[in-house]
């Protein structure tokens, strides 16, 4: 139920009205429940836009989402319900955009109905894992942008499982541009620098293109797509053909210990012990047997009860057929059991994952939710081998694992005989992806005492945490879903022009088109003036009127209205970007006449 807002004293009921329409600034409200919503609002804080804010969030929110108290100018409202009512409270009527990032998808959309009855032009960004549902929804409304952040997070898990950079690609009017090392592309197909490491230890993103002999191949660049494959489909191509054969023997051995228990086990090597020993006393001494295979032939025989009584036989001949008959009895239930056992324990070891020991050169993947699933299906479609692990056995990705054969191990991935299950000490990579901190990190830290040397791709929420993780425990990567996603959802609410964002390193740049208005400052003003290093990047320039755009500008060419400049610029530079493209803002002059 949402909170109703104080009552004002009626001597300043004016006053307060005359304050609220004299704020031009538009209204942006956030409403969600998890990780993301103080993310998104964090952006929306920190823009630097002149802006009013609401967040609404249920009552009892997750104890991983930080207090949205401490966002400075951020009104916040607890309500269990997304309504007519709550969004009417919130003040919802004119405000400018809504973003809904509930981590329920039906709730996201009722909750948009529910939005546009109250305000018609509202703009929506919606959250929505599943894609399908999500393209119906985008034609339901008018201005509407969906977004899914398990989409825009997995990729950068793909890529780091595989050793490789983010494989963003943007498709910008006829030209694919993706990321890569500067070693992976040919120079004349480098748009941009993106970052540049100066070999002391300090990275610049966004550098001013630098001379050739200061180039590093491990410097990170936006290139054109020109039919090569992308550094993530040529990271997993060379990961399936590394992949060594399996040992026959090994791989028989597993199964068999997967397949038998203990305890039957042990007896029935008991049991074929008594029978090979008492065979053996029986027929030393019977002097008329004579040959290998009459002494088999024999012991057998005895064995399956096909014996007669012998009372001319010696003492130890009669006590080692006494013997030998009653062992017999004994392993033939035993035999039995044991084929039974193995059958029905096989079956269960192949549909709870056990056999996943037999894997090598694998990658291991630890949460099955909205971000696992996504990070299995595009491992698999690369051709990489996969184990999941799980607690639950009804987790969303169980089905997909079941559908494309990957092994499923239920389990806490926390305990060190669960990653052994999964073969962690023979495994190409792991990708903590579950929705608890403690786990992943716990999980990540067995992994690494089990295989020192192994690559760790780490989810956790707080940014500054998953820093200082990859640092102490040389984890490495560890990313954060919300982190990695709240720039886009932030820019489709401020910058409808944004056109991607490329997460690089721990800094999310976006791809923007900003147009020039007359009367701007940048209105008149040359090309390269729009070209700030460590801030914003020109990457094209599409003239008034025309679609066309140039990739290679005149850094001389004299910008014009309607001009639409093509950028990669970080969240700062491109509001610095379009303020300058933007004519000033007169002055709001009041009505003060009685």
């Amino acid at each position: 139920m949402a909170v109703e807002p104080a009552r004002e004293p009626p001597g300043r009921s004016l006053v307060s009205r005359l304050r609220r329409n004299a704020d031009t600034r538009p209204h942006f409200v956030v409403c969600g429940a998890d990780a993301l919503v103080y993310t998104v609002a964090e952006e929306l804080a920190n823009a630097g836009h002149r802006i009013r804010l609401t967040v609404i969030v249920p009552a009892r929110l997750r104890a991983d989402v930080p207090d949205l108290a401490t966002l400075r100018g951020v009104r916040v409202i607890r309500a269990d319900r997304l309504d007519e009512r709550t969004f009417r409270s919130a003040g919802l009527a004119g405000a400018a955009a809504l973003a809904l990032v509930m981590p329920d998808d039906v709730v996201n959309l009722h909750a948009a109905l529910c939005a546009q009855a109250v305000e018609p032009d509202l703009r929506l960004v919606i959250r929505m894992f599943n894609t399908g549902l999500g393209y119906g929804v985008r034609r339901l409304f008018a201005d509407c942008a969906v977004l899914s952040d398990a989409a825009m997070a997995a990729p950068a898990f793909v890529a780091a499982s595989l050793g490789e950079v983010a494989p963003t690609h943007v498709r910008l009017a006829g030209r694919t541009l993706y990321v890569a090392r500067r070693a992976d592309v040919r120079a004349e197909h480098v748009v941009c620098a993106l970052t540049a490491a100066d070999g002391a230890g300090r990275v610049d993103v966004l550098p001013a293109d630098p001379a050739p002999e200061t180039e590093r191949p491990t410097d990170l660049v936006l290139a054109e797509a020109t039919g090569r494959p992308a550094g993530q489909t040529v990271a997993a191509q060379r990961l399936v053909r590394a992949r060594r054969r399996r040992r026959p023997l090994r791989v028989m051995g597993r199964a068999l210990r997967a397949a038998l228990s203990r305890k039957l086990g042990i007896a029935v090597l008991a049991t074929l012990v008594i029978t090979a020993v008492s065979g053996a006393v029986l027929v030393h001494a019977e002097d008329d047997v004579k040959g290998f295979w009459k002494s088999i032939y024999v012991t057998l025989l005895t064995v399956v009860g096909s014996s007669d009584v012998e009372m001319q036989r010696n003492g130890v001949a009669q006590a080692a057929q006494l013997v030998l008959t009653i062992a017999g009895l004994a392993l033939l239930p035993l035999i039995t059991a044991a084929v039974v056992e193995g059958m029905v324990n096989a079956r269960l070891a192949l549909s709870s994952g056990r056999v996943a020991a037999g894997h090598e050169d694998h990658i291991v993947v630890v949460g099955l939710g909205n971000v696992g699933t996504r990070v299995l299906r595009q491992l698999v479609d690369l051709g990489v081998q996969v184990v999941a692990i799980d607690r639950k056995a009804d987790a969303r990705g169980a089905k997909v694992a079941e559908q494309l054969g990957v092994p499923f191990i239920i389990g806490d991935a926390a305990r060190e005989e669960t990653l052994r299950a999964a073969s962690i000490a023979t495994s190409k990579a792991l990708v903590v992806v579950s929705t608890d901190d403690v786990t992943n990190l716990q999980a990540a830290l067995n992994a690494r005492a089990v295989r020192p040397d192994l690559r760790v791709v780490l989810r956790l929420f707080d940014d500054d945490f998953a820093q200082r993780v990859q640092t102490a425990f040389n984890i490495n990567s560890s990313r954060s879903v919300s982190r990695l996603a709240a720039p886009a959802f932030a820019a489709a609410m401020l910058d409808r022009d944004v056109l991607a964002t490329i997460p690089v390193d721990r800094h999310a740049l976006l791809v923007a088109g900003v147009q020039v208005y007359a009367g701007s400052p940048l209105e008149g003003a040359t090309l390269s003036q729009a070209d700030r290093p460590l801030s914003v990047r020109v990457i094209g320039l599409a003239a008034a009127g025309s679609e066309w755009v140039d990739w290679a500008p005149d850094p001389r060419r004299i910008l014009a209205a309607g001009d639409r400049v093509m950028i990669v610029a970080r969240r700062a530079g491109l509001r610095a970007l379009v303020e300058h493209a933007t004519p000033p803002a007169e002055p709001t002059v009041l009505d003060e006449t009685p």
